[in-house]
């Protein structure tokens, strides 16, 4: 039979020691010094049901709350969250318990924390549905390689790898780790286990990130391939292109951001020597990360010349095309003052109303309408060319 010891999930999002204070103080009192609905607040406060919250300063700052059905909450300064349940102590199945934390972090705790830092700067639309695949993570203790093998199995998962120490084994499935102790503490587990939750989300908005390059890319690059663009096409296209800008300039500030938390738990992880047996494993370098953040912010860059490029280029031809709009309703207009001008020039008496001179009136003024439709139809249709939208290479 199995020994399970501990399960947990985690997730990771920038945050500093700001936020956590905030976090605190929505966890303690349901209380939030922004302008948000205290109601509200205090219902997504209850809605945790906490039994204990602690603020605790170590290498990292972090919150340790316990909740009413058992589990354990961490969430440290940098924006790690790593959520625990004891499973010697519940009468939960694996699989029950591992629905049981992911319930919670998505019907509790991220409502609140989402709530809580919902005013500010928001998260780009491209981001904002994403749906996170957790890593499940697993503590046996002194478990069988068959039996382990057989838990991979059961949960539908293929066998990657295995990483064997003396106090410690590591069997990673498609999202499914399994650490099966020999001895090694759990405190250090723990800790490697937050490593590598921080890994593999870094990693993750690193990918998103990418991925998001290459559609704003191809969007742009499809239009400029045409070659020729209408009018009426422009001014939607061009909000577009506004749009990606903003998004660009979101991403590119937290991008920036990101090389701090790096350095800052590597150096953590280097430094301690509990830490040095798991150095290594699974790719537990930190400076792969470095690498793969200078790459992205390196496509970044360039993505935002050429979106810049192509805003200017799209605005040019929104200038070109309402220039093209106003001087036809420049010359639909001077002939209507011109025939006015001629038909009061010739007249020897002064006007007179007359209910025929009324409807000359509204059929000069329906003529004047459907002449500055048809020319405006004109200039919507017209096609304009797109001028070559300059970047430093094509990035894929």
């Amino acid at each position: 039979m199995l020994d399970v010891k501990r399960i947990y999930i985690g997730s990771w999002f920038q945050r500093t020691t700001l936020h956590l204070s905030e976090i605190y103080d929505f966890m303690t009192s349901g209380e939030s010094p922004l302008n948000l609905d205290k109601q509200k607040l205090k219902s997504l406060k209850d809605n945790l049901r906490l039994v204990s919250v602690e603020d605790i300063h170590s290498d990292f700052e972090y919150i340790h709350a316990m909740t009413e059905d058992g589990i354990s909450l961490k969430i440290f300064e940098d924006g790690l969250i790593l959520i625990g349940h004891d499973s010697e102590d519940s009468k939960n199945g694996i699989k029950e318990t591992i629905s049981l934390l992911t319930e919670y972090y998505e019907k509790a705790l991220s409502e609140g924390l989402s709530y809580v830092f919902s005013l500010g700067a928001p998260i780009p639309k491209e981001l904002a549905n994403i749906k996170t695949v957790y890593p499940y993570f697993i503590v046996l203790e002194k478990a069988s390689v068959k039996d382990i093998d057989g838990l991979i199995k059961e949960f539908g998962q293929t066998k990657h790898f295995e990483v064997k120490k003396p106090t410690f084994e590591i069997h990673r499935g498609d999202t499914l780790y399994i650490i099966n102790t020999k001895g090694e503490k759990m405190e250090t587990i723990e800790q490697f286990i937050g490593e590598q939750i921080f890994i593999r989300e870094f990693k993750s908005q690193m990918h998103r990130y990418l991925n998001l390059h290459r559609v704003i890319w191809e969007n742009i690059a499809e239009v400029k391939e045409r070659g020729k663009i209408q009018g009426k096409e422009i001014s939607g296209f061009k909000e577009k292109i506004e749009g990606y800008q903003k998004t660009i300039n979101m991403i590119d500030t937290r991008i920036n951001q990101m090389g701090a938390y790096i350095n800052t738990r590597g150096a953590i992880v280097r430094n301690n020597p509990k830490m040095e047996k798991f150095i290594g494993v699974m790719q537990f370098k930190h400076e792969t990360l470095n690498d793969t953040l200078g790459y992205v912010k390196e496509i970044w860059r360039m993505t935002k010349t050429y979106v810049d490029s192509a805003l200017s280029v799209f605005g040019d031809l929104q200038a070109k095309a309402t220039n093209s709009s106003i001087q036809n309703l420049t010359v639909v207009t001077s002939m209507g003052v011109g025939a006015t001008l001629l038909g009061l020039f010739s007249k020897t008496e002064l006007p007179q109303f007359k209910l025929v001179g009324l409807f000359y009136f509204a059929l000069l003024a329906f003529i004047g309408w459907t002449v500055n439709r048809v020319m405006r139809n004109i200039s919507l249709n017209k096609e304009y060319t797109i001028k070559d939208i300059k970047a430093d290479r094509d990035i894929k």
